[in-house]
C-alpha cells in the first residue's frame, strides 16, 4: 500500500464515523501532495507495512490540527471554521501550512495517535459491572495505551441505556450509545486500585492540546466531552506509568492480586504494538491466569478491530478458568453497542 491509498483509506473510515472535514483535507493530501520536500518525503516514502499500524494519516491530520489549536496555522484555522471553501482554496492552505510548519509536524508524525475517546468507557462500565455480578469482588484495574488516563476514570462516569443507568448521578459524563442487546446487570463495581501505562503519556493539564487535537475538528461533541473529562483528570490525578506497556504488564502480573478481580483492559490501542510484544503480552496473560486461584480471578478485556467489522471486536478472557467470552462489538468511537455477554 501506498501513503496516497493509505490517507485515501482513512478518508472514506472518517467519512464513515462522521467527520467529513477530516475526509476531504485527506483525500485532498493523498491526491495532491506532491514530493521534492522533507515533509512529503517523509510521508510519500514511509514504510508500506507501517502505514497502518502506525496510523500515518491519523498522524498528520492531528498534527494540523494542534497547529490550528495553537495558533500556528490561522489560515487553516479559517477554513476549519467554514469548511465550504472550495477544494482549490482548502489545498492552498494544507499546503502553505505542509510547507510553513514542517518542523513543527515532524515531529508530531514520530508519535501515535492519542485519542482517548471517553465514549468508550461505555464498554468498560457494561464489563466492570458483568464482572462484580458474575465474582462479587472489588477490581484492579490496569489499562494499556492510557494516554492521560481519561478511560481510568469510567467509574465517574455514567451510562444511560434503554431506561437504565449505571454510575454517578452526578456523573462528570453521561453516555449513551445506541444499545443492542440485552443490558448487563446492575452490579456497581468497586475499585479497590487503577494504573495505566503509555509510551508517552500526556499530562491531563499542560498536554491537553496535544491530546485534543486527535480528535477531529469538526466533531464538536467529542471534543466538549473530552474538555469535561480532561478537567476530571486534572482533578483525580490518574496514574499513568511512562514505558512499555509489555514490560509494565509483566510487572503488574508478577503480583498477587488477592481478593479482587484484576483486570487488564485496551481499547484501539494493541495494533501500535509490535508483533513481538503482542505475542509476549499474551503469553505473559496465559501465564498469570494458570497461577491465579478463584478468590483472585484474572480478566483480559479487549475493544480491538479484528478486520471483520462493522466497528471492534469485545473479547474478554478469564482465568483460572481460562474460559473465552465475546461480549460483541462496538463503534470505534463508541457511538453504538451491539453486547452480547452471556446472562449472569
Amino acid at each position: 500500500m501506498s501513503f496516497r491509498a493509505h490517507a485515501r483509506a482513512q478518508a472514506s473510515a472518517c467519512a464513515d464515523l462522521g467527520s467529513p472535514l477530516t475526509a476531504r483535507l485527506l483525500t485532498l493530501v493523498a491526491d495532491r501532495l506532491v514530493p521534492g520536500t522533507e515533509l512529503a518525503d517523509h510521508l510519500l516514502n514511509w514504510p508500506a507495512d507501517r502505514l497502518n499500524p502506525d496510523a500515518v494519516a491519523l498522524r498528520l491530520a492531528g498534527a494540523l490540527h494542534y497547529l490550528v489549536l495553537t495558533g500556528q496555522a490561522p489560515i487553516l484555522k479559517r477554513i476549519y471554521a467554514d469548511p465550504s471553501v472550495p477544494d482549490i482554496q482548502f489545498w492552498r492552505a494544507i499546503e502553505a501550512t505542509l510547507k510553513f510548519r514542517s518542523a513543527e509536524i515532524l515531529p508530531i508524525l514520530a508519535q501515535a495517535p492519542q485519542t482517548n475517546e471517553v465514549r468508550r468507557s461505555s464498554v468498560l462500565i457494561a464489563a466492570a459491572h458483568w464482572l462484580t455480578a458474575v465474582y462479587g469482588l472489588p477490581l484492579v484495574l490496569s489499562e494499556l495505551g492510557s494516554s492521560v488516563g481519561l478511560n481510568l476514570l469510567w467509574d465517574h462516569y455514567a451510562l444511560d441505556i434503554q431506561g437504565q443507568r449505571y454510575g454517578p448521578e452526578d456523573a462528570v459524563l453521561t453516555l449513551t450509545p445506541d444499545w443492542q442487546g440485552t443490558p448487563p446487570p446492575l452490579a456497581p463495581p468497586l475499585i479497590r486500585a487503577r494504573a495505566g501505562v503509555d509510551l508517552n503519556p500526556l499530562d491531563p493539564e499542560y498536554g491537553q492540546l496535544r491530546l485534543l487535537s486527535y480528535i477531529w475538528a469538526d466533531q464538536h461533541d467529542r471534543l466538549a466531552r473530552a474538555r469535561a473529562a480532561l478537567a476530571l483528570a486534572c482533578e483525580k490525578r490518574p496514574e499513568v506509568a511512562h514505558g512499555n506497556a509489555i514490560d509494565w504488564l509483566e510487572a503488574r502480573l508478577s503480583r498477587p492480586v488477592p481478593q479482587a478481580v484484576h483486570l487488564v483492559c485496551h481499547t484501539i490501542t494493541w495494533q501500535y504494538f509490535s508483533e513481538a510484544d503482542q505475542a509476549r503480552g499474551l503469553a505473559l496473560l496465559q501465564r498469570a491466569g494458570q497461577r491465579c486461584r478463584a478468590d483472585e480471578p484474572l480478566a483480559h478485556l479487549s475493544m480491538e478491530p479484528d478486520g471483520d467489522g462493522p466497528g471492534a471486536a469485545l473479547g474478554l478472557h478469564l482465568w483460572p478458568a481460562n474460559e473465552r467470552i465475546d461480549l460483541g462489538r462496538a463503534d470505534f468511537h463508541g457511538r453504538w453497542v451491539d453486547w452480547r455477554a452471556p446472562a449472569v
